[in-house]
Parts: structure tokens; sequence; C-alpha cells
């Protein structure tokens, strides 16, 4: 595995436009090497036989039937506006001509 240095933080910070203390490249130079160590570590694990998943916990969408049906309050929704003009709202004029 290859050693993360501190001139590849600072490169990866100048890439993403980050601006970071010298303190903090020692940091995240540390925590990175950790990071790496780690993903090291489960490219280990055997995994031939297991299926590949997009969760670690299966979700289940809940559905029900679509019914169609129609509704019988156009009128009582029309009758609710400001104006009415018709089987229409009547709306302020916004552009003009």
């Amino acid at each position: 595995m290859t050693k993360i240095t501190s001139q590849d933080v600072r490169k990866v910070a100048k890439l993403a436009r980050l601006e970071i203390s010298e303190s903090d490249v020692e940091l995240f130079t540390s925590q990175l090497e950790k990071i790496l160590g780690y993903v090291a570590q489960l490219e280990q694990v055997d995994t031939s036989g297991i299926e590949p998943t997009t969760r670690a916990v299966e979700v289940v969408n809940v559905v029900r039937e679509d019914d169609v049906y129609t509704a019988k309050i156009r009128e009582d929704l029309l009758d609710q506006a400001p104006q009415r003009e018709g089987s229409f709202f009547r709306v302020p004029k916004i552009l003009s001509d």
C-alpha cells in the first residue's frame, strides 16, 4: 500500500480549493493513512459467495393500487377563486402586447 504524504494532502486540498493549516495537513495525513489501512483490511475479506447489494438493510416500498375516480369538486374549486370566467380562473394580465 502506498503511503499518503503531506504533499498528497496539500495537492488534494489545492484541487478541492480548500485552505488548510499545516497542523491540519499532518492531522489529515495521519487520518487518511488510517482510513486506507482499514480499506486494505476490508479488501482481504472473501466476498465471493455474497450477492451484491445497494443497502445494508433491505428497504421495501409500500405501494397501493391506483384507484381512478372522477372528483366532483371542480365547481367548488372554481368558486373559491377571487375571479372566475366560466370554467376557468381569471388572473391579472402579466405580459404586454
